[in-house]
Parts: structure tokens; sequence; C-alpha cells
């Protein structure tokens, strides 16, 4: 390897340097707007568990399909919505979370409904993919991403609707995870009921916020999601910066002790020819 190749690797390494620390810029902000919804979003989807979980012993089931529909015995699918990124560059996010689906999901009997566009790796894996709400701002797609699989639920094309995503975490850390999202698990929570008061009754309006209950946990698992993505590719990027800096501090050692290699052979050239003339 002669200083000319190694020059033209260390202005490469150098481009792409200042290529991934752009990124990783552009990601920090992102980052921080995303991270600020999901946070500004807990509270409230935390809030309308806890009602949901209180007032459930007051909820007869037959007054919502969305709690359950009568048993039959048809078998029937399962749907799955999955919320992956649409770009790439971001670690692990999406590898761990098509790993996470691959190991837990019977793929005979699932059918899937994808949010990003690297969610089609899962056709790698003879998954049907049935319908994708893929775009640039996934969450302008929820409300007709929750109709359609509402439909499909209500029609009894499928039994059960599992959502899989990554849940963010941290700054660093992300989990993949799956939720079932209908039918609607009514477990009982220690809030005392008596301090709900459900009017004008329960049958005018427990249906129609169990559909605003899915629908907020459809749309706050893709604000997560999106959360997690900024902040996987911001650490890749800054990961990538710092390799790059490493890579152009390691070429520039070895270009200068080439280029002392070429001196001190250059001057012991110099030193032989001049002992050769005074000794002839």
């Amino acid at each position: 390897m002669n200083i000319r190749t190694i020059r033209k690797k260390i202005k490469s390494v150098t481009n792409v340097k200042k290529i991934t620390k752009a990124m990783q810029l552009v990601s920090a902000i992102k980052m921080k707007k995303a991270q600020q919804v999901a946070i500004d979003g807990r509270p409230y989807q935390t809030e309308i568990e806890n009602i949901i979980r209180a007032v459930s012993p007051k909820i007869d089931p037959s007054l919502s399909p969305l709690i359950a529909f009568p048993e039959d015995k048809i078998e029937r699918k399962n749907l799955a919505i999955v919320v992956a990124s649409n770009k790439g560059l971001c670690g692990s996010f999406n590898f761990n979370l098509l790993r996470f689906i691959v190991k837990n999901t019977d793929f005979k009997n699932t059918d899937f409904i994808i949010v990003g566009k690297k969610a089609n790796l899962l056709s790698k894996f003879s998954a049907n993919i049935m319908a994708d709400y893929s775009s640039n701002v996934p969450l302008n797609n929820v409300s007709a991403l929750f109709e359609f699989a509402l439909n499909k639920y209500l029609d009894r094309t499928y039994k059960k609707i599992e959502l899989y995503h990554n849940q963010f975490v941290s700054t660093i850390q992300s989990n993949p995870v799956v939720t079932t999202l209908l039918p609607i698990k009514m477990e009982l929570g220690q809030e005392k009921t008596s301090e709900y008061l459900i009017e004008p009754n329960p049958k005018k309006i427990i249906d129609s916020l169990l559909r605003s209950f899915v629908e907020e946990k459809l749309r706050f698992a893709l604000i997560q999601s999106e959360a997690g993505e900024h902040s996987l590719r911001m650490m890749a990027m800054k990961n990538a910066t710092d390799n790059a800096t490493d890579v152009i501090y390691n070429l520039t050692m070895v270009r200068n002790k080439i280029r002392q290699e070429k001196i001190t052979s250059e001057l012991l050239d110099m030193v032989t020819a001049k002992e050769s003339v005074e000794s002839n």
C-alpha cells in the first residue's frame, strides 16, 4: 500500500464521517421530539387503562363485541399488526423485532398488516401480508388502520388481533413486545369502582369507549416505535462516526510510517552513495 492509496482512503472515510455525523445530528433532533411525544402520551394512556380496569367489574361482556363473541367451533386465524421502520441504519431495531415475531408467531395461522417498509422482510418467512399502511407519517394512518382491523374482527374473520412493536424504554434501549388488541381482556384493578358513575348507562357508552381505548393504544404503540427508531438510529450513527474517526487515525499512522520509511530509505541511499564516492 502506497501513500497515494492511503490518502484516497482517508479522504473517503472522512466523507463518510461527515455523512454519519450529519445523520446523527438529524436523528438527535427527531429523537428529542419523538421522545417528548412518547413521554407526554404515557399519563393519558396509563389513566385510561386504569379507568377501564376500574369500571370493568360493572361491564357486562355482552355489551360490546370488543370484549367477547359467543363461542363457536369455527377455526379462525389471528391477525398481527407489525410496526417497523421505513428506513434502515437504526442498529438492531428492526432485526430484534422480526426475530421476536418469528419466535412467537404461528405463520400458518396468522395474517399480517404491516406499518413500515422494513416489515416487508416478513415475506421471506412466507408471511401472508394482507395490507400495508406504510407512509412517511405513520400516525396519519392510525384511524384507517384501526377501522380496517376492527371490521375484520367484527365480521368474525379473525379470532384475535395482536400488535407487535418496539416499546420505547430509553435512548439506548427499545424492547420488542406483543399486545393483544382484540378481544379486550377486562382485568380487575384495585381502584374503587364506586368512584365512577356511568351515565346514562353502560350499554350506550361502553362500546364507543372501548373503541377509543383500542385506537389510542394503537396510536401510542406507533409513537413509542418512532421514538425508539430515532433513538437507536442516533446511537448507530454515533458509533459509525466514532469508528470512522478510529479508521482515519489508524490510516494516518500508517501513512506517517510509510512516509518515514521512505525518507529513511532515501537518506540511507544518499549516505551510501556518499560513502561510495569518498571511498573511490
